[in-house]
Order: structure tokens, then C-alpha cells, then sequence
């Protein structure tokens, strides 16, 4: 086998033989019915689309699903579900349809999702039941499985994060810290866990942070270059002083980022933003945790940052068995 090359199957007089294929699988396009749940829920279906298909392919290499090639019957069909085994948010139900109407085509193959996408579940919650071919059913359950639980799991830390700071008026927020490729999608997951997005990329906002401010000479003036550039687009503007946050009030921020301040540093922050520009909202960041979190929504900030919603959340244990083969 020459490098770089992936195996597939095909049959012959003496039995199934290794071949080499880059072109044994064929990706099936979204239902209206799919790409409606995927809009619906603010997300780009056809971006979406682009990477359910790099993860399948991703996974096949090339050739296809050895094991199931070789163990089901071409002509099966199956009932399968997938389920809970642990408490928490559930997140990525159309992203999972998505995954296996690109795999086992929209009219081959029937999703049901049995509870809201964003619902807290129980271990042995039934969340989608699938009936497909069970050849490519089990060729698309990883790739499933992954992103569901993933997503689920960013959603259930951020719910943790937003129970933590129930009774006060803070938000918590996440950050540019993303798996490449999946921004999009671990954003809508924090959304269903309860919390809000910042930028979504390094055009639709500004944040200024301390390397900026090093370059462009001063927090007034990243402030007014950026202000020269776009004259509308939000700014928000990181310091780790006192006196760094007055000049950016006075500059004209619309947020600043309050980095590693102390919980009383965090109050006179507050006190002061009250007395300069109450509309200024202030964003906590560095040295928070889900104990000490409550007790920094209560100074008076406005958003948390958590950066470990998106690069740090365990994922949530769901799996998919088959129930019963019905052809």
C-alpha cells in the first residue's frame, strides 16, 4: 500500500480484497426540513454541512467503513437512539440530523429529535431516534457522537457557570478560545447553556488588548485609531489598572475588560464606571472560577469571561445503541 493511501473494500471470486479509493462514498445533501432546524437555531447550514463532510472524511480516509462493510448485510435497516448516560445540557440535536442525512441521505433515513435542543437531561434520556441503514448508520454514529457530545458539554459547563451567577444581573460570556473550525458551533452551545457570545471573529468588534495598546502608544490612542478605521463598530478595551480603566472610559469604550482584578479592586472599578459613564459595561476576566464566581457577578460587572466554556469543557457522555433491525 503506498503511503498516504487508504484502504477500501471490493468484491471478487476469491472474496473481499483491499483496494485503493479516494471516491467510494458519497455525501448526501441537507433536507429543507434540516437546514430549516440549523437556521432556525442561528447557525449556517451549509456551513454546517462543510464540517459534518471534512469529519466524515476525515474518518473514512479515503476508503470506507471497513467493519460495517464487512459485518452488516448491504440491505439492513435499524432503529437505533441516541441517549443520555450522564446528567447535564444537551446540545447539537441538528447537528446530528445533519450528520446523518449527509451519511445515509434524507429519504433513506428518518430523524426524530424527542426533546429540545438546550433541555437539561437525566442519564437515560432518549434525545433522537434514528431509523437508516445500519451500514452507513454506524459510519456516521462517531462523527455524531462527537460533535454532539462536545457540544452538549460546552453547553452543560456554561449552564454551570450561569447557575453560579442566578440572582445577580452579570452574564456570563465566552471568548475567541475555539477549536478551529467549530467556533460557530461551540458558540450556539454556550448560547443554549445560558450564556452570551462576544466577538465571533476579529472583524465584527474590537478588543484592544495590552499588545495594542503597547504598539499603537497609549490606550487613548488604540482607542482613537481604531475609532479612525470604523467609526461604529464596538470597542472594548482590556487594562489591568485603576487608572487604565478611567482612560478608556474617557476614551470613549463601549466595554472594558477588567483583567485580574481583585473582588474589591473589581467594586471600585464598578463605583467608578458609575461615577465617568454608567452605559460603559465592564467584563471581569483572569483568575475566576465557578466557586468564586457569584461573588464576583455581585460587585456590579456586567459579563464574565470564561475562556474554559469552549477550550476546557469535558464532554458529556451520551452514546447511540441500536434497538431493533427492522428489514
Amino acid at each position: 500500500m503506498a503511503p498516504g493511501m487508504a484502504p477500501g473494500i471490493a468484491g471478487g471470486s476469491g472474496g473481499p480484497v483491499l483496494v485503493h479509493s479516494s471516491a467510494m462514498f458519497t455525501f448526501r445533501p441537507l433536507s429543507e426540513g434540516t437546514r430549516r432546524r440549523l437556521a432556525d437555531a442561528g447557525l449556517d447550514p451549509d456551513a454546517v454541512a462543510a464540517v459534518v463532510r471534512h469529519a466524515i472524511a476525515e474518518d473514512l480516509m479515503g476508503g470506507i467503513d471497513v467493519t460495517s462493510v464487512a459485518t452488516i448485510p448491504a440491505d439492513q435497516r435499524s432503529v437505533a437512539t441516541f441517549g443520555a448516560r450522564e446528567s447535564g445540557v444537551v446540545a447539537g440535536l441538528p447537528v446530528v440530523a445533519a450528520v446523518i442525512e449527509t451519511v445515509c441521505g434524507d429519504a433513506a433515513s428518518d430523524v426524530t429529535l424527542l426533546v429540545t435542543d438546550g433541555s437539561r437531561v437525566e442519564a437515560g434520556t432518549q434525545v433522537a431516534e434514528v431509523t437508516a441503514p445500519t451500514r452507513l448508520l454506524l459510519t456516521a454514529e462517531r462523527t455524531a457522537l462527537n460533535l454532539l457530545c462536545h457540544l452538549s458539554g460546552v453547553a452543560s459547563l456554561t449552564r454551570r457557570w450561569a447557575d453560579a451567577l442566578a440572582g445577580t444581573s452579570a452574564t456570563v460570556r465566552d471568548t475567541r478560545k475555539t477549536t478551529p473550525g467549530l467556533r460557530a458551533l461551540e458558540k450556539y452551545a454556550v448560547r443554549l447553556g445560558g450564556g452570551a457570545n462576544h466577538r465571533m471573529g476579529l472583524s465584527d468588534m474590537a478588543l484592544v488588548k495590552d499588545n495594542h495598546v503597547v504598539a499603537a502608544g497609549g490606550i487613548a490612542e488604540a482607542y482613537a485609531s481604531v475609532r479612525a478605521l470604523e467609526a461604529t463598530i464596538p470597542v472594548e478595551i482590556e487594562v489591568d489598572t485603576m487608572a487604565g480603566l478611567e482612560t478608556a472610559i474617557i476614551a470613549g469604550a463601549d466595554e472594558v475588560l477588567i483583567d485580574n482584578f481583585s473582588v474589591e479592586a473589581m467594586r471600585e472599578a464598578v463605583a467608578l464606571r458609575d461615577r465617568l459613564n454608567p452605559a460603559v459595561r465592564l467584563e471581569a476576566s483572569g483568575g475566576l472560577t465557578l466557586d468564586n464566581a457569584h461573588d464576583v457577578a455581585e460587585t456590579g460587572v456586567d459579563l464574565i469571561a470564561v475562556g474554559e466554556l469552549t477550550h476546557s469543557a469535558r464532554v458529556l457522555d451520551l452514546g447511540l445503541d441500536l434497538r431493533e433491525v427492522v428489514a
